[in-house]
C-alpha cells in the first residue's frame, strides 16, 4: 500500500533542479560548452593567416609601389627639364634650331611609343615639334606649380611648363604603355594593377583580371610630385593555404555542430513538449480541463506554466461563455420588446393618421393625410423586414420591401372609377436597411409625384442588373412623369428637395427621362437572394 501511494504521488513531486532552470538557459549553456573550442580554434586560425598574408602582401607592395613612382616621377622629371632647357632658349632667340634639335633628341627614342612634344609661341605656333589635336590640350598652369599635368583617360598624361617671359610654353604628351613600361618595377613576378589618378580621372597602366567573389586586395597610392600625378598599385593578397582551408572549414563544422546540436536540444526540450500541449489544447472541450499530471510531466518549466495558464483560462473562458449566454438571452428578449414597440407606435401613429383622414372636411386635407400615411407604412414596412432578417443577418429582399410597399400605396390610394395600377418586376436583389429604407422613401416620393398629375396612373417599378455587380438599377416610370411645365414646377416647389436629399443618403444621382417619363438610379446592393 505504501509503494502504491508513492505511485500515486511522483507525478506531484517538486521537479529536480535542472528543470526548474528556464529554456533558454539551458540551450545557452549546452551551445555554449560544445562550440566554445572550435570557436577558439577557427579564431586564432584565421587571425594568424590573415595576418600571415596581409603583412606579406603590403610589404611587397610597398617596395614595388615605391620603385615604380620613383622610376616614373624621375622619367618624366628628366624629359620635361630637358624641354624646359629648350623652352628657354627659344624663349630667348626664337630662331635657336640647336636647341630645338637637343629637344628633339630626348624625345626621339620615346617617339616610337607615341610620346610627342610641342613649344608654342603666344599665339599658339609651334615652334619646336609637332603641334597636339584638341583633346590632348594641356592643363592651366595653376598656383606655383612648375609643371600641370592632365589625365587624359585611357590614352596618356599631357605634362606642360610655361618659359621664363611667360611668352612660350612647352608641353608633351606620355601614352600609357610608355608609362605602363617605364613604371614596371624589377623583381616583382606578382600580378599588379598600376594607375595614375589625378583628382576624378585615371589612367590605367597594368589591369588585373576581374576580381573574384573571394578575392582580396591590397592598394597602396604614391604622390609622385608632379602637378597632383598619384600612383595607385594594387596586388592580389596571398594565395589560399592550408591554414586558411581550415580557417574556412571551420566554420563550415562549427554550423553544422551548432545546427544539429540547437536541432536536438530545442526538439527534446521544445517542441515536443509544445506538440503534446497542442495536442491537449486541441482537443480542449468547454467545461473540461487539461489533466495537471499531464502537465507536470513536460520537460520545460516555461511549457508548464503555459499548460497551468491555459487550465486557469479554460476555467474563466467557462465561466464568461455562461455570463455570454444568460446576457444574450437578455438581449435577445429586449431587442424583440422593442422592435414589437416600434412597430406597435408605428401602426398606432398609421391608424391616428387614418383617423383623422376620414374626419378631414376638404378632398384636400383627406389627400395630405393618405401622402403622410404612406411614408408611415413605407418606413413601417422597411421595420418589418429589417427585424424578420436579423437572425440570418444576410441583408433585406428588395422584391419583398417593394412588393408590400407597392400594396400598402394602392390601398391608400384614393378611390375612383379605375383604380392605381403599379406594376413591379424587381430581381431578388439584397441591401442593407439604410438602403431599403431611403429607396422606400424615394419609391413614395416619385409615386406621389406622379398622383399628383394623375390619381389613377400606370406605375411601373423595376430593379435590374448594373453594369458594377456590387449595384443595382432602380427605374420607376409611369406616363404621368412625362416632362411638362407643371411637372417641373411641382418638383421645384415640393418633391425635388426630397427626392435629392434621398439620392444622396443612396450616394448617387437621380437620373429623369422626360420623353418617356421615368426616374433611375444605382443602388448599393449585398447579394442575391
Amino acid at each position: 500500500m505504501a509503494d502504491t501511494a508513492d505511485a500515486l504521488e511522483a507525478p506531484s513531486r517538486t521537479p529536480t533542479f535542472l528543470a526548474q532552470i528556464p529554456t533558454g538557459a539551458k540551450i545557452f549553456l549546452i551551445l555554449s560548452a560544445a562550440l566554445l573550442p572550435l570557436a577558439i580554434i577557427a579564431f586564432f586560425a584565421t587571425l594568424k593567416t590573415t595576418q600571415t598574408a596581409d603583412e606579406s602582401a603590403r610589404a611587397q607592395l610597398r617596395v614595388a609601389s615605391a620603385e615604380s613612382a620613383r622610376k616614373l616621377a624621375i622619367e618624366l622629371v628628366g624629359d620635361m627639364t630637358a624641354l624646359r632647357v629648350a623652352l628657354n632658349a627659344l624663349d630667348a632667340d626664337k630662331g635657336d634650331a640647336p636647341s630645338c634639335a637637343r629637344a628633339q633628341g630626348v624625345f626621339a627614342q620615346q617617339a616610337v611609343s607615341g610620346t610627342r612634344f610641342v613649344i608654342t609661341d603666344r599665339r599658339g605656333r609651334a615652334l619646336c615639334g609637332t603641334g597636339f589635336p584638341p583633346d590632348l590640350a594641356p592643363a592651366d598652369q595653376i598656383g606655383d606649380e612648375p609643371i600641370s599635368a592632365r589625365v587624359v583617360p585611357d590614352r596618356g598624361v599631357v605634362l606642360a611648363i610655361v618659359g621664363a617671359s611667360g611668352t612660350t610654353s612647352a608641353a608633351a604628351f606620355f601614352p600609357a604603355p610608355f608609362l605602363a613600361e617605364t613604371s614596371k618595377p624589377s623583381d616583382f613576378t606578382p600580378p599588379y594593377e598600376a594607375r595614375l589618378m589625378q583628382g576624378g580621372d585615371t589612367l590605367t597602366l597594368t589591369q588585373l583580371p576581374p576580381r573574384g567573389a573571394l578575392e582580396r586586395r591590397e592598394t597602396l597610392r604614391m604622390a609622385l610630385g608632379i602637378g597632383g600625378l598619384a600612383l595607385e598599385t594594387s596586388v592580389r593578397s596571398a594565395p589560399i593555404t592550408s591554414p586558411l582551408i581550415i580557417a574556412m572549414l571551420l566554420p563550415i563544422l562549427m554550423w553544422a555542430a551548432a545546427a544539429g546540436i540547437s536541432w536536438f536540444v530545442v526538439d527534446r526540450l521544445l517542441i515536443r513538449p509544445l506538440r503534446r500541449l497542442n495536442a491537449s489544447v486541441a482537443a480542449y472541450v468547454p467545461g473540461e480541463e487539461i489533466d495537471p499530471a499531464e502537465v507536470r510531466a513536460l520537460p520545460a518549466q516555461e511549457i508548464r506554466e503555459l499548460g497551468d495558464t491555459f487550465r486557469t483560462i479554460s476555467r474563466t473562458v467557462a465561466e464568461h461563455e455562461a455570463g455570454l449566454a444568460e446576457g444574450l438571452v437578455r438581449q435577445t428578449k429586449l431587442t424583440r420588446e422593442v422592435h414589437h414597440r416600434v412597430k406597435n407606435n408605428l401602426q398606432v401613429i398609421s391608424s391616428l393618421i387614418n383617423f383623422h383622414a376620414r374626419g378631414a372636411r376638404s378632398q384636400e386635407a383627406t389627400a395630405a393625410y393618405s401622402s403622410i400615411q404612406r411614408r408611415v407604412d413605407a418606413l413601417a414596412v422597411v421595420h418589418r423586414h429589417h427585424f424578420a432578417e436579423l437572425e440570418e443577418n444576410r441583408g433585406l429582399s428588395l422584391r419583398s420591401v417593394i412588393g408590400e410597399l407597392a400594396s400598402n400605396i394602392r390601398a391608400t390610394a384614393p378611390e375612383g372609377p379605375s383604380q392605381l395600377s403599379i406594376a413591379i418586376d424587381i430581381d431578388p436583389y439584397l441591401v442593407n436597411q439604410d438602403i431599403a429604407i431611403a429607396v422606400a422613401f424615394l419609391i413614395t416620393e416619385i409615386v406621389e409625384l406622379a398622383m399628383t398629375f394623375n390619381p389613377m396612373a400606370q406605375i411601373r417599378i423595376s430593379v435590374k442588373p448594373a453594369e458594377d455587380d456590387t449595384r443595382a438599377l432602380l427605374r420607376v416610370n409611369s406616363p404621368a412623369l412625362v416632362d411638362s411645365d407643371a411637372l417641373r414646377v411641382v418638383v421645384a416647389e415640393r418633391y425635388g428637395r426630397v427626392m435629392e436629399g434621398l439620392s444622396r443618403q443612396l450616394r448617387s444621382r437621380l437620373h429623369h427621362d422626360p420623353l418617356v417619363g421615368a426616374y433611375e438610379i444605382a443602388i448599393a446592393v449585398t447579394g442575391r437572394d
